[in-house]
């Protein structure tokens, strides 16, 4: 058994992190504000804001594995002057955000990173925190660097809008089958990052799944759900003279992406897989997600995607200019 702790543990990822840990026997303390959740049940919660003066001045003990998912460089400046000399093994989670560009497809851990300068940027921001953490921790330290993460319980809909959106049936507004899905399931990165301390792991590594072209994908969901939904595909130039934005938000058509980022979707996971990353095919994640979105509701509002208004309308549009 082991002592971790994660600075954070209420939100999606640390709470699946927390869960897993405490399911394994290990030692589970988080410090987090506490406003995204509860944290899960045998875990020690100790309820802090970084961003106030002094307040890991309580934080007692030492911990033979830190994990840390905050992304603002002066949170994790405070986390390391608190807790670094009383960890063995630390994790920063960062993100495949950092990278500079996203134009070659299989691009590795080697890639160039963005220039830090406004951290108001969330992979700028990462890349600061990233530098700041190694000055500190040093031979001690796992970056891991995921890509979209998947799975149940995901705030951000990036993933679920589309097995939810299958899952009603019906004719489903589409980007033109072009790009590649590339995702990781939320359980899958959580183990990851717990056998990582197990292994005394270092270094970086992008932490990806398999890439598959889109219209794959697209046929798995038409397959794993049983409505039978009609796929109709509208032009990349109209979807934008439309205002449907890319990846992600409101009025977004999810994980579709501009031809200048396509390779965000491709990167190399070899690394992962070298290190003993496991990965459970997607259908197995589509099929989680599926359960959590119907059980979720799958007419609720969401924080990435169409509306079904909005998807209606934009059907009748393209029907109108056939």
């Amino acid at each position: 058994m082991s002592s971790v702790l994660i600075l954070g543990g209420t939100a999606w990822l640390g709470q699946e992190i927390a869960r897993q840990a405490v399911l394994a026997g290990h030692d589970v303390t988080c410090v987090a504000r506490g406003e995204s959740g509860d944290a899960p049940d045998g875990v020690r919660f100790i309820r802090a804001d970084r961003s106030l003066p002094g307040a890991l001045q309580h934080v007692n003990g030492e911990w033979d594995a830190v994990i840390e998912l905050a992304y603002e460089p002066g949170l994790v400046a405070v986390a390391l002057d608190a807790f670094a000399d009383r960890a063995g093994h630390w994790s920063f989670v960062s993100t495949i955000s950092v990278y500079a560009s996203h134009d070659v497809a299989g691009a590795d851990e080697s890639a160039p990173l963005v220039d830090p300068v406004d951290t108001e940027d969330y992979g700028q921001a990462k890349v600061a925190a990233e530098l700041l953490t190694r000055e500190r921790v040093g031979d001690r330290l796992l970056i891991t660097r995921p890509g979209l993460i998947a799975g149940p319980g995901d705030p951000s809909d990036r993933f679920g809008y589309w097995p939810g959106r299958f899952a009603r049936g019906g004719r489903v507004l589409a980007p033109a089958m072009s790009g590649h899905v590339q995702v990781i399931d939320v359980a899958d990165l959580a183990r990851w990052l717990l056998d990582a301390h197990q292994w005394n792991l270092i270094g970086t590594v992008d932490a990806v799944g398999p890439s598959i072209p889109m219209a794959a994908f697209f046929a798995r969901l038409r397959a794993a759900t049983a409505h039978g939904a009609d796929i109709v595909e509208a032009p990349h130039p109209w979807l934008r003279e439309q205002g449907v934005n890319y990846w992600a938000g409101p009025r977004s058509m999810p994980l579709w992406l501009p031809e200048a980022d396509a390779a965000l979707t491709q990167r190399s996971g070899v690394r992962l897989r070298e290190l003993g990353g496991s990965i459970r095919p997607i259908d197995e994640t589509i099929a989680r997600v599926i359960e959590d979105e119907t059980e979720r509701g799958l007419w609720r509002t969401r924080r990435s995607g169409l509306t079904p208004r909005e998807e209606e309308e934009l059907l009748e549009l393209l029907r109108d200019r056939v």
